[in-house]
């Protein structure tokens, strides 16, 4: 099953060129410092530069990309779409969607999306410091004078990158694809200039050089795993864009330009490193010919920029999904595009972002000592994914279990010898991303705990709906003009801001109608579901609207479609009465830690309000509070 959203209608050229803009810039960036990684003379574990090696390495690249970027991603993982969408975090939501009458393995799907939406951010901070900062040091080899001033340029290019985020990417998005092409283009003919000079490393296509480097020094060929890995980083973001493109022009962009371009750009890095070994230093921008450095510096400088755009709106998306599923705090949401429903803008992480990401740049100074921090996060989602998908293959594609273990097995086997690798790197700054994801993994976990806590404290107040609807309609009370409507996260129960304005105010207007916001586990719903409208008595009505994941919720505008169902009401005579709750953390109900109840008051306190979330009108909206102990 997948689904393009429309988009299957434009041309496939067209959609290539714009998959190419968005789905490839993080993985077309990687030969900018995978190979100096595993062979500079200054890095954490360099490797000799011999024949031997470079081929073996080589043979391992060639065939990771082959394996577990063609084969699992391309081909296998973007099947696993949620109505069109990609992603860990869709992907949790259709396991979820399976696992709704198992509440363990509801809990494990939900663990594993969270883990993985967690360790998304913690590449997040790595990937657009590498990507600028590995490009820019090409400027110190251009010119060495320049060399003190790559972090301030870099961190300058970052904070510009940033700081246009809150007017959307919807006209300079239509620039990237163009740039990106440019860029693969610009990787083809550097490798095929440097394999002209030693066409023998074309060798390293057969795997026998890869079993021969593992053979010959095993402890070796662990280590440069590592340095393996970094040119499969952007392989997460062909699944997570999916819903963008669809799957084909990011299958056809991926065999006809990108898979290529990179395999001809580390055979070229490889013969460069072969016949001149001094170039391990640097063996992108020294494999450049002289006269072409000055615009291949521009041009990877764009295309890193563009790798770290396609990261920063992809963190925008994930924010959202975990936001409307729940397991996040509400934030400030803004459209940036009128035309297109995914352009949009959260200050909070854009800020939140564009701060650790300087301060990973500041911290780590170069591009081969935050290779030495990425990968692991990376592994980890990998992981994760791989997961998920073992069991979607098994329920929902009824692959036989025979050939999910076959396939997925061998697949996992190789992503756990990576993390392994990587895991070497935790002390030379792999620590950072794992951390900043566990710190965003302990932020989202006690957050949906906190919720439940909520709702259960809120259940020695509830009171059921319709039974005491039946009882106001039998009672001589004062009622008002025009209607109320009252958002009530729990349908069947009756909501506090009722209450209490029934009881200070002794009052019930005309028509009361009672709203239910239904996050669904999936990416949209269609228009003709949005709403559900049932009569409960004389005077009162509920409503169930129903939002995607991938939606932003508009309640007044959802509440317009009422009509069709026979409930009218003019907009601009409706009073929206809200809950708000004042969280009480104590240590004499059975919770959470005491500081982890302190950390859920202080995100309930500072999320975004239910009215800004859903859209009301400011000038419209009544907000009664309670006081709840957790």
């Amino acid at each position: 099953m997948s689904g393009t959203h429309g988009k299957s209608s434009q041309p496939l050229t067209k959609l290539m060129l714009a998959a190419l803009g968005v789905v490839y810039g993080d993985i077309g960036t990687s030969p900018l410092y995978a190979l100096q990684e595993a062979f500079n003379p200054g890095g954490h574990h360099p490797l000799p530069v011999t024949q031997g090696n470079v081929l073996g390495v080589l043979s391992l690249i060639v065939w990771s990309l082959l394996v577990i970027v063609t084969f699992k991603y391309v081909l296998i993982v973007l099947r696993a779409d949620n109505h069109g969408e990609g992603g860990v975090v869709a992907l949790m939501a259709r396991v979820l969607a399976r696992a709704a009458n198992s509440p363990r393995k509801k809990a494990i799907a939900i663990a594993l999306g969270i883990f993985g939406a967690s360790l998304f951010y913690g590449d997040g901070i790595i990937t657009p410091a590498i990507s600028v900062l590995s490009a820019v040091e090409g400027l110190g080899v251009a010119a060495p004078a320049l060399s003190p001033y790559v972090v301030f340029i870099t961190m300058c290019i970052l904070v510009c990158l940033f700081l246009v985020q809150k007017h959307g990417t919807a006209i300079v998005g239509g620039f990237f694809g163009p740039f990106v092409v440019v860029w693969f283009i610009c990787l083809a003919l550097i490798g095929v200039h440097n394999i002209l000079a030693y066409p023998q490393v074309l060798t390293a296509l057969s795997p026998h050089h890869a079993f021969l480097f593992i053979a010959s020094n095993p402890h070796m060929a662990f280590i440069a795993m590592g340095a393996v890995f970094l040119t499969m980083t952007g392989g997460e973001a062909l699944y997570a864009d999916m819903g963008h493109f669809g799957p084909v022009p990011i299958r056809w962009s991926w065999f006809c330009l990108v898979l290529p371009s990179l395999l001809l750009n580390y055979m070229g890095q490889g013969a460069m490193l072969i016949s001149h070994p001094e170039v391990a230093a640097n063996p992108f921008y020294l494999s450049v010919p002289s006269w072409a450095l000055y615009p291949v510096v521009g041009i990877a400088t764009i295309a890193t920029v563009i790798a770290s755009q396609a990261l920063i709106t992809g963190a925008y998306s994930v924010s959202l999904q975990l936001i409307q599923l729940g397991y996040a705090p509400r934030m400030a949401v803004r459209h940036t595009s009128g035309a297109q429903m995914g352009q949009i803008y959260m200050p909070f992480v854009n800020w939140t972002l564009l701060v650790f990401v300087l301060i990973t740049v500041l911290g780590f100074r170069s591009s081969g000592n935050l290779a030495a921090a990425y990968g692991i996060a990376v592994t980890l989602t990998m992981l994760v994914t791989s997961g998920l998908a073992f069991t979607l293959a098994l329920r929902d594609w009824k692959w036989p279990p025979a050939l999910c273990v076959l396939i997925f097995a061998p697949l996992a086997c190789i992503e756990l010898v990576f993390l392994a690798s990587n895991g070497m790197k935790i002390k030379d700054g792999g620590w950072f991303p794992l951390v900043f994801g566990g710190a965003i993994c302990l932020i989202l976990f006690t957050w949906r705990r906190g919720r439940q806590l909520l709702a259960e404290a809120q259940k020695n107040d509830d009171v059921p709906l319709e039974p005491f609807v039946r009882m106001l309609d039998g009672e001589d009370i004062h009622r008002v003009p025009h209607t109320a409507i009252f958002l009530n996260p729990r349908s069947n129960q009756m909501p506090t801001s009722l209450l209490h304005n029934l009881k200070h105010n002794l009052v019930l207007h005309e028509c009361t109608i009672f709203v239910s916001v239904l996050i669904e586990p999936v990416p949209r719903v269609p228009i003709e579901d949005r709403v559900e409208v049932q009569t409960l008595g004389k005077t009162f009505r509920r409503v169930y609207v129903r939002f995607g994941f991938m939606e932003e919720p508009d309640v007044p505008n959802a509440l317009l479609l009422c009509k069709d169902q026979g409930l009218d009401f003019d907009p601009m005579q409706v009073s929206y009465f809200l809950s708000r709750e004042t969280i009480l953390p104590s240590n004499e109900i059975r919770g959470m830690a005491i500081w982890r109840e302190r950390l859920f008051e202080f995100l309930f306190r500072n999320a975004s309000s239910a009215a800004n979330f859903f859209k009301l009108p400011t000038a419209r909206v009544v907000e009664l509070g309670s006081r709840v102990m957790i």
